[in-house]
């Protein structure tokens, strides 16, 4: 057995982990789960999983006394839960529940029921944790009940009742929002509701009894699998159903004040011109909405992220994935000024935004009517934006609004008595900052608007 340096995100569980061999994800499997992994294996469980699509596809690699070790099928890019719209939270929580009536069906459990077992691929939640899955026991309960509650239910009830930006909370609480915390934040009517009242609030009881009455000798109480059974299909029914207040449709996104339809169709005719010619495989929109112009591209994308600080653009753009049926896009939220930063154990558990795209190495970077947000509400300037870009820019097609721009106008009469301090934005500044790390190839003026989009390339791969 050679020694493998486990990922800093993989120590939770004793029976495995995950570790990185040559840009490829492996796992180990310790003693302590063979007996689980060959029932599940040669029972024919995994294949029904895999078939099923609710669990990432992995290969047996070897097979020995000391550990077995499978590849799983790599995934381009993972997003967190924090970077997850409603309607995904919602599909990922309906997958979790999803897999474990699967598993009591046939003899087994989840040993957990985590949030970040689960992330998105080929436009839908896909379960990634392999080693999740354990005998099941007569009469005995979820063992992942009450996380399934404080990683799924949780933030999805505050996002009903608080609005979206609750679904970030995972953040903050990476072992899921506390029960007695989400009990306090639900408005009284909600303990009429019977699913939020058994499943939260008399959770949060039981909780403070248990913790006030605690000797050590705490008794499970017996549940059997059609109890078990029950509770999932409530849970189900009910999440299925959650909707939020502030949800509004995104057909209309792109306001055309900016813009004519002529001159939108300019615009989209440039992108689709430039990415022809460079050909990539891979790109991120930053700052994409509903992924308008993503879908405008007729050069066959392989891979494509496109994040949005707004939830409803995010989760519209979601539902379009579905509808469509499109496996190359992955929306996900995330504000440019505050990107997902590293959290957990030594700030090494879950990676930052930052870490995790410089890893998927994109091809190209859209950032389409975004330099004027991030330079004039986040007082960026242009050099650290040209930076920022760079750090995991190969080539990026940026568009700048030149300071007549109707948007512009609106940023810099917000800045009210300081709208002064910003006579640096103009279009010949922009480029001398940017050309510190980029090459122009192109630059081409939007008839009928005071917008120019530019082609960059990175000085470093020139």
């Amino acid at each position: 057995m050679t020694l493998k340096k486990a990922h800093p995100s993989s120590f939770r569980d004793p029976s495995g982990y995950v570790f990185l061999d040559n840009n490829s994800i492996k796992r180990v499997i310790k003693p302590v789960y063979f007996k689980q992994y060959y029932a599940l294996r040669d029972s024919g469980f995994y294949k029904k999983l895999f078939a099923n699509k609710l669990l990432i596809h992995h290969e047996e690699l070897s097979v020995s006394e000391s550990e077995i070790v499978v590849k799983p099928e790599y995934i381009p890019f993972i997003t967190y839960p924090y970077e997850w719209s409603f309607n995904q939270y919602k599909e990922a929580a309906l997958l979790t529940l999803k897999l474990q009536k699967f598993s009591l069906e046939h003899g087994y459990s989840l040993k957990d029921a985590s949030a970040f077992n689960i992330t998105f691929y080929k436009g839908a939640a896909i379960f990634i944790d392999t080693l999740s899955f354990d005998f099941y026991k007569d009469n005995y309960p979820w063992r992942g009940y009450k996380q399934f509650i404080s990683h799924f239910l949780a933030p999805l009830l505050l996002a009903r009742y608080h609005g979206a930006q609750s679904l970030k909370l995972l953040s903050e609480y990476i072992d899921g929002i506390p029960i007695k915390m989400l009990s306090s934040m639900l408005p009284f009517r909600s303990k009429l509701n019977p699913t939020i009242y058994t499943n939260v609030h008399l959770l949060a009881k039981f909780e403070d009894r248990h913790s006030e009455d605690y000797k050590g000798n705490t008794k499970v109480k017996p549940l059997s699998k059609s109890g078990q059974l029950k509770i999932i299909k409530s849970l189900y029914d009910f999440i299925k159903k959650l909707k939020l207040k502030e949800y509004t449709e995104w057909g209309n996104y792109y306001n055309k004040i900016n813009y004519s339809d002529r001159a939108f169709d300019l615009k989209a005719n440039v992108i689709d011109k430039w990415i022809s010619k460079l050909k990539p495989d891979t790109i991120i929109d930053i700052g994409g909405n509903d992924g308008t112009f993503i879908r405008g591209i007729s050069y066959e994308l392989k891979q494509s992220l496109v994040c949005d600080l707004d939830n409803n653009a995010v989760d519209y753009n979601y539902l379009q994935v579905k509808k469509n049926k499109e496996t190359h896009i992955t929306p996900f939220v995330l504000d440019v000024l505050n990107p997902s930063a590293a959290i957990g154990f030594n700030n090494k558990e879950r990676s930052s935004f930052l870490e995790r795209i410089k890893v998927f190495n994109p091809d190209v970077t859209l950032a389409l009517a975004l330099i004027h947000h991030i330079t004039l509400s986040g007082n960026v300037t242009f050099s650290m934006s040209a930076q920022f870009f760079s750090s995991f820019s190969k080539c990026l097609i940026i568009e700048f609004p030149k300071k007549n721009d109707s948007w512009v106008q609106r940023l810099l009469n917000s800045k009210a008595e300081f709208k002064d301090h910003f006579s640096f934005y103009t279009i010949e500044n922009f480029e001398m900052a940017f050309a510190a790390y980029f090459q122009i190839l192109e630059k081409q003026e939007i008839e009928g608007t005071e917008r120019v989009m530019f082609l960059l390339k990175r000085i470093a791969d020139v």
